[in-house]
């Protein structure tokens, strides 16, 4: 916990000149006992009439002194645990207070305040404001930060993310509000900036080393933990936390974006110049613009470029969201533009797709003419699979689609209705109902139909079915053909039995052929 100084001195005070115990002490100022125990052995400090009384450290102290003095850092647990391995027996609570009395402070660093030339240097920065929902993504809020150091004029823009296509953004939006660009930028280790250092030698991001080259200015890499060296943007991102940040309430980035524009040009630009009272910090910066540098002639590309591979589906992952693309150009890898606005998809230099970017999750971001155009695609190819098979099987239906097509008919349902009759009476009775069709100039499906009817009657052949028939079925599917009715006119008369005795009752009627046709009429 740390004590404020106020703290400090007013426990220090009560200690010594009031006189009072170390339990009141802590129930007066809402304390804890240990953290005022801590506060009056870190001063070393004592009553004027209290009694020097030994203690059991007081043998050890040279060696503590001496570890001390080769190991600043060196825990008060494991100096503990020496000091009992030479015979010590306090406990270890007891001995930290102790330890703090004698552990060596630093001395205190004194500071040197930077002043800069008017133009001559600016600061850079990102600063981290939590956390934002957009759909079902949780997007990181950041607030990318420039100030000239002379004039103190802030910068500041919001965005989701940190990445270096932002990073670069940020820079040209801030040098085109200060109407130039400084000679000097001092960087953080950022990872935008810094990709790797080793002692003195610092490899700085390629990307950036080609920005500043663009625009003409020196990037510089501070030390590593020195951050008054950079203090000014520190400053200035505390102070956009406090005076514009705090209970703000915004709709989106956009919306926050533009109260931030307003507020840096407005009370952040009319606050006190620190450098003299009797100027604003507007003031400040129209007298520091003429010693900026000019602005490039032709803007520096900035987007995110990124290669991405497509799959066997018309679409590209890009920030966790997939955008449509032409179905002709899928299993391939493609260059995808991103800027906080608007997504392109490139093949080479040929830009195949734009799209709204999304800042949500999972989101399929697509275009209806990349779809439409896949559907058809997709029945064009049935269709030309079905004309295809009818072709192959049946060579003179090449023709009738032919004259179909003069005669405008619909082909799609000319192929399919004949892929149903070659389906259902096979190729060769196709072929020859097709060549009765095109003979008879009627090159429609109904006129192969009505051949191959006629041509199943004439063979006496059973109609053609779609599913196949069960045994059953099939034995009944029997073909009944018709008798002449002249056989039953040779029939004779039919004799009924007698009573005659001796005729024979086990046998029934007979008759005698006669070579006389009989009448039925002549039989009483």
């Amino acid at each position: 916990m740390a004590i404020a100084p106020e703290l400090r001195a007013q426990i220090l005070r009560l200690y010594q000149a009031e006189r009072w115990r170390i339990g009141t002490i802590a129930n007066q100022l809402h304390l804890h006992r240990d953290t005022v125990q801590r506060v009056i052995a870190q001063a070393c400090v004592m009553r004027p009439d209290a009694a020097l009384r030994p203690s059991q450290i007081d043998a050890y102290l040279p060696f503590i002194r001496e570890t001390l003095a080769k190991f600043p850092t060196l825990t008060a647990s494991r100096l503990h645990a020496m000091v009992r391995e030479r015979g010590y027996t306090g406990g270890p609570d007891h001995f930290r207070h102790l330890v703090a009395c004698h552990r060596p402070r630093p001395a205190a660093e004194a500071y040197l305040r930077l002043r800069t030339l008017p133009g001559e240097q600016a600061q850079v920065d990102w600063g981290h404001f939590g956390h934002i929902v957009v759909g079902r993504a949780k997007r990181p809020l950041m607030a990318f930060v420039m100030v000239l150091s002379y004039s103190r004029r802030i910068f500041l823009r919001f965005s989701l993310n940190a990445r270096m296509d932002s990073f670069l953004r940020g820079h040209v939006l801030a040098f085109a509000a200060f109407g130039g660009v400084a000679r000097v930028l001092l960087y953080d280790n950022l990872k935008s900036a810094v990709l790797e250092r080793v002692g003195d030698a610092i490899r700085l991001h390629p990307d950036l080393l080609a920005f500043a080259a663009a625009h003409r200015y020196e990037p510089r890499p501070v030390a590593v933990a020195r951050g008054n060296e950079k203090g000014r943007v520190e400053r200035s991102i505390r102070y956009i936390r406090d005076n514009f940040f705090a209970a703000r309430t915004f709709t989106d980035v956009d919306d926050l974006n533009a109260q931030a524009l307003a507020w840096c040009e407005g009370p952040a630009c009319d606050r006190r110049w620190p450098d003299d009272d009797r100027l604003s910090v507007r003031q400040a910066a129209q007298a520091e613009r003429p010693s900026l540098m000019k602005l490039p002639e032709h803007d520096y590309p900035v987007a995110e470029r990124l290669e991405v591979h497509a799959g066997k589906t018309p679409y590209v992952r890009f920030d966790l969201n997939d955008y449509s693309i032409p179905h002709t150009h899928v299993r391939r890898t493609l260059t995808v533009l991103a800027d906080p606005d608007r997504l392109r998809v490139l093949d080479g230099a040929t830009v195949l797709a734009t799209h709204r970017r999304s800042w949500d999750r999972r989101a399929q971001v697509e275009q209806e003419v990349h779809v439409q155009a896949l559907v058809d695609h997709k029945r064009g190819a049935r269709a030309h699979r079905a004309t295809d098979r009818l072709t192959q099987a049946v060579p003179a239906v090449t023709e009738l689609l032919q004259r179909a097509a003069a005669r405008g008919h619909n082909l799609g349902s000319v192929t399919a209705a004949l892929s149903k009759l070659l389906d259902r009476y096979g190729a060769r009775p196709m072929q020859a109902a097709v060549v009765e069709a095109l003979a008879r100039d009627v090159p429609h499906p109904n006129a192969v139909r009505l051949a191959l009817e006629r041509a199943r009657h004439a063979d006496q052949t059973p109609p053609p079915v779609d599913t196949p028939l069960s045994d059953r079925a099939r034995s009944l599917d029997v073909t009944v053909q018709a008798h002449a009715l002249d056989a039953y006119d040779a029939l004779g008369p039919v004799a009924h039995p007698t009573s005659d005795p001796t005729s024979d009752s086990t046998r029934g009627p007979t008759s005698e052929p006669t070579d006389e046709p009989t009448d039925p009429k002549d039989n009483p």
